[in-house]
């Protein structure tokens, strides 16, 4: 079974293999943080601001999905 800061780590690996971003450039767009995604696979804990913040990004900045009818 897996946690939400398993689910959450999920959704942005998903999101950065749709957009073929690196995750260094994620964090720094979606969070002002390059380290951010390392951080997380690494154990970090999110604040609920933060995975608000984090799939509000996603959600803007999904082009693939977007493209979808």
């Amino acid at each position: 079974m897996n946690t939400p800061a398993q689910v959450f780590l999920e959704d942005i690996e998903a999101f950065l293999r749709r957009q073929g971003t690196s995750a260094t450039a994620f964090g720094r767009a979606a969070v002002n943080d390059p380290n951010f995604v390392h951080d997380l696979r690494s154990g970090r804990m999110p604040n609920l601001g933060m995975v608000e913040r984090v799939h509000r990004f996603i959600r803007e900045n999904d082009t693939e999905k977007a493209a979808q009818p």
